[in-house]
């Protein structure tokens, strides 16, 4: 299995960040993530 970029603490803070209101794309783009990639962080 591939290994992620992201720690599981760097995922939470991503998710914690858009339930604080901050736009999904600004999240992503700051990160380097896709948008479909945030939302499997967010389904999971």
């Amino acid at each position: 299995m591939k290994k992620s970029r992201f720690s599981d603490s760097q995922i939470m803070d991503a998710l914690k960040r858009s339930e604080a209101g901050i736009p999904v794309t600004d999240i992503c783009r700051e990160l380097g993530v896709s948008t479909p990639a945030f939302y499997r962080w967010k389904s999971k």
